[in-house]
């Protein structure tokens, strides 16, 4: 572990901080998704503490990035069903930012997992189709069409030319890096005057995600920060974006899913899922308003 780090959106000090959530991590139940996507909620997490300034709930102690790299890295996927789902849900929530931006051209997935988002947004009129992915099984999982889009790794500003995007997407990820800050300032620094950067976010102030409390699945040992609506904005306002949006949207899911998100018992779980299944409604997609925030910044001209 590291050591204690200041606020990493507006550097108020760690000692100014609260405890928000108390460490809890046991190393026996860490496995191959632990640092998967969509996975079964452990309930297991950092120390967490919330910046009393700009709102953030952030890792006071994260771990060293070559360590979260080399956990992505190997972390196993079985979500493909899901990320389609989800890029359904980004890209209706993100219709807005496209009529708004000025070139539709050139898009960097920041966290794209197998590239689902990227297809969807070819059909929007997107010709150069770039996504950066740490999960080597999520590549993996990825059509063949989609494989020449996707590059292995974690994402590096000194990877790309300045000016060079139109949009950039970081879904559910802004989480899940040591440093946001840094992610959000290369993102305008890749941007196209006129370009837009967008994230998706938990709302850990969200009704539903402040009803559930320690067995929310944003209690997690991936998630370095947890945003609020107010954090969120406060990080684009600080990269000098302008513009900025925020706004929750709906997730549309099928009901097998929401179950293993659902703060229940394994056993009644399992019970709910050979009965759901029995009667075909696993499946039913279902719409739900559970937190997740959509931000939009644009880079104005300078």
């Amino acid at each position: 572990m590291s050591i204690s780090r200041d606020c990493p959106i507006c550097g108020t000090p760690s000692s100014n901080a609260k405890i928000f959530q108390k460490e809890n991590i046991d190393e026996s139940r860490i496995s191959g998704f632990s640092y998967a996507s969509r996975k079964e909620p452990e309930y297991m997490c950092h120390e967490l503490v919330q910046c009393p300034a700009c709102d953030l709930v952030y890792v006071s102690r994260p771990p060293a990035q070559e360590e979260l790299a080399s956990a992505y890295h190997v972390a196993d996927y079985d979500s493909s069903e899901e990320a389609a789902d989800a890029a359904q849900a980004y890209i209706l929530a993100m219709d807005p930012v496209l009529k708004q931006i000025k070139r539709c051209d050139s898009v960097l997935e920041i966290g794209s997992g197998t590239g689902v988002l990227l297809d969807l947004l070819k059909a929007r009129g997107f010709s150069e189709l770039i996504g950066v992915e740490p999960s080597s099984a999520a590549i993996s999982a990825a059509p063949d069409h989609r494989r020449g889009w996707l590059r292995e790794g974690i994402f590096k500003e000194a990877d790309f030319a300045p000016e060079s995007f139109d949009l950039i997407c970081c879904f559910m990820t802004m989480e899940h890096v040591q440093d946001p800050m840094a992610t959000a300032q290369s993102a305008a620094k890749l941007l196209r005057p006129g370009g837009a950067f967008v994230t998706v976010t938990h709302d850990y102030r969200s009704f539903v995600n402040r009803a559930m409390g320690k067995r929310s699945p944003i209690i997690d040992i991936e998630h370095m920060q947890l945003f609020s609506q107010t954090s969120i904005r406060e990080l684009m306002q600080r990269c000098g974006f302008g513009n900025i949006s925020v706004k929750p949207f709906v997730n549309r899911y099928a009901l097998s899913y929401w179950m293993r998100l659902a703060p229940m018992p394994s056993g009644l779980k399992r019970a709910l899922k050979q009965a759901t299944h029995a009667i075909g409604l696993d499946k039913t997609k279902i719409g739900l308003n559970v937190g997740n925030t959509l931000a939009a910044g644009y880079r104005l001209n300078d």
